[in-house]
């Protein structure tokens, strides 16, 4: 089964019907950005009130949202299938197994340290679990891992594909509320990290209780210098994006951009990429895209209407009378986001509920960075738990063991990360510094 197509079993809807049109739009979503990051022309900062005019009560019913930021997701999307299709997230995978697999527990936190490499180059997460998982969890079963926890291994590892930067979810964060995306990356990034550790230190935790590794291999600088050179291409893709952004050279949409030309040149280079290829990509990315597009379409104009009604100051007087205290009104927010991201995906629970729950964070004391920050990474448990669980249902896809099985071996996972969640709620200078 195709990379891409595994995501689509995952959503388990079935977009054939409209993949010549999307991929169509993706061919389109594509040109635009590459056209403005290599300096053939120059496009204005369009907006949804320019390309749809709706209007509810008199107002335009997307005014202030930039529709140019969002051509990012789907040109993310696609940098993830190149990235799987020319072989450069093996590569990236052999430097993390090279870089702790001399650690006891070494394979596990490997696999963890894959997924945070993808992540920083693809921005999603069930494309780090079908990407690393088909890659790791046969040799995580032959080092003593049990089906079940291998998968709750890369699911759980996976997760940081919408914490570790460039985010999907941070440029939708952006465009919901008007925020920067670039500042939302540089805010993320250590609670994107600490996340990645908790997966990490956890494992090791299990493997001192139930020992998983039995062996291990020794580390080796030559082995890594070898490894790091062999993988230099792969590592160059991230360096670009990241370091692009945060320089201020291209803005994350541009970013996408350049990451989209930059491992298609690579791939085609290397010889792992054919011409022939990129029609496939394009039609495995949009059908992902046919799933996440439509939901922030219908999404948008729910949020406003709600915002219209006067929804969000109710709620935020309904909490109010409840308690005024500022630490209770911050845990009675991550109680809803962890129980919305048990049965809605990401992208929806932040165009509907980050305008509600926004001016509750505000009346708690938090800035608009520390709660878009707390809401991202509070939201990225819920694909590791019943019942959407999409990466739980991603691996389970791939190896074909229960989804219920690999959520009871996921359960200390999200304790850790719930801890992460925690500390991030309350000392706000872990998701604050970037703002100086």
């Amino acid at each position: 089964m195709e990379f891409m197509e595994l995501q689509q079993a995952a959503a388990s809807l079935d977009w054939t019907f409209y993949a010549p049109l999307t991929a169509l739009v993706v061919m389109i979503l594509v040109g635009v950005p590459i056209w403005v990051a290599i300096g053939l022309g120059t496009l204005g900062m369009l907006t949804f009130t320019e390309a749809l005019p709706l209007s509810v009560f008199g107002e335009s019913l997307f005014e202030g949202i930039n529709a140019f930021a969002l051509i990012a997701v789907p040109l993310f999307i696609l940098t993830g299938d190149a990235l799987v299709r020319s072989g450069l997230s093996g590569k990236l995978l052999d430097v993390a197994e090279a870089s702790v697999g001399g650690l006891k527990t070494g394979l596990g936190n490997s696999t963890t340290l894959g997924c945070g490499f993808f992540a920083c180059i693809s921005g999603s997460d069930a494309a780090g679990a079908a990407a690393v998982g088909r890659m790791t969890i046969p040799r995580l079963v032959e080092r003593g891992y049990p089906l079940p926890a291998a998968c709750a291994l890369v699911a759980s590892g996976a997760c940081t594909g919408i914490l570790i930067p460039p985010s999907i979810a941070y440029i939708v964060m952006g465009l919901v509320l008007g925020m920067s995306a670039s500042t939302l990356f540089l805010a993320a990034a250590i609670p994107g990290v600490m996340v990645m550790i908790s997966v990490m230190a956890t494992n090791m935790v299990l493997n001192r209780r139930y020992g998983f590794e039995g062996d291990r291999e020794r580390f080796s600088w030559k082995r890594w210098l070898d490894t790091v050179w062999d993988a230099r291409w792969a590592l160059f893709v991230p360096v670009v994006i990241l370091g692009g952004i945060y320089t201020g050279i291209f803005t994350p949409t541009e970013a996408a951009a350049v990451a989209v030309v930059v491992v298609v040149i690579i791939g085609l280079r290397q010889g792992r990429l054919t011409l022939g290829d990129i029609p496939r990509m394009l039609e495995s990315s949009a059908r992902v895209c046919g799933v996440i597009v439509p939901i922030i379409a219908v999404s948008l104009p729910l949020a406003q209407s709600l915002a219209s009604l006067d929804i969000p100051q109710t709620l935020v007087s309904g909490i109010s009378v409840l308690t005024n205290a500022p630490w209770l009104m911050i845990l009675l927010m991550i109680g809803i986001l962890v129980l919305a991201g048990c049965v809605m995906e990401t992208t929806p629970n932040i165009v509907i509920l980050a305008p509600l729950l926004l001016p509750v964070a505000q009346e708690a004391g938090m800035n608009d960075f520390h709660f878009a920050i707390l809401m991202v990474t509070t939201l990225g448990l819920g694909f590791i738990t019943p019942p959407l669980g999409l990466n739980l249902f991603v691996v389970s896809g791939l190896t074909r063991c229960s989804v219920l099985a690999i959520a009871r071996y996921a359960v200390p996972f999200v304790l850790g990360m719930l801890i992460v969640v925690l500390m991030i709620a309350y000392l706000p200078w872990l998701s604050t510094w970037a703002l100086g």
